[in-house]
């Protein structure tokens, strides 16, 4: 399974958090993985701050090996990513993937793709208690935003068929089915 590239920025020690976080979606993960930085209140940091600042307060990080980090995490995730496109040839084919959806039950009740299940907690019981490891999996969101870290949570569990779908439900209304309409959430 193939995809198309991320724009990309080069990353030096006055990159922002959210400058990062935006060009790197699976940072915060590769992140909190390997240096324990942003998965929690304690480690937070802000979009408006610096890598060089973020490795300074904690422990003094040496921002180039934090750089290379999150540089060959990034290459993992891409794996990950599935097109839209490929993701509508693998439904027609003799083994399609099941889709699921990991946006909230509004969401789904007004659009969601045919077939698609609903993640929530029973959905997470049935994957893990009888779901066999090889099924074909597509996770997708509203944008593509979260796809990326639930898909590489399942594959850290042995369920390695499992893809994110590139930028999400909007990006399968843009590219796949323009029948299927976009909308935009907004916060009050």
């Amino acid at each position: 399974m193939t995809s198309s590239p991320v724009e990309e920025i080069e990353l030096r020690p006055d990159t922002t958090m959210g400058e990062l976080m935006d060009a790197f979606p699976g940072a915060r993960r590769a992140l909190f993985a390997r240096y324990h930085i942003g998965g929690c209140q304690s480690c937070g940091f802000s979009d408006t701050e610096t890598l060089a600042s973020v490795c300074e307060r904690n422990e003094n990080l040496p921002v180039g090996e934090v750089i290379e980090h999150i540089q060959s995490s990034h290459e993992e995730d891409q794996k990950i990513l599935i097109e839209p496109t490929e993701v509508a040839e693998l439904l027609k084919g003799d083994n399609p993937p099941v889709l699921i959806d990991l946006r909230t039950r509004e969401e789904f009740e007004a659009v969601s793709l045919p077939g698609a299940k609903l993640f929530g907690q029973e959905l997470n019981q049935e994957i893990f208690g009888t779901w066999p490891k090889e099924t074909p999996i597509v996770m997708y969101d509203h944008t593509g935003d979260r796809c990326l870290d639930a898909a590489a949570y399942l594959i850290g569990h042995e369920f390695r068929q499992t893809r994110a779908m590139r930028g999400g439900i909007d990006a399968w209304s843009q590219e796949v089915d323009p029948d299927v309409p976009r909308y935009r959430i907004e916060f009050e």
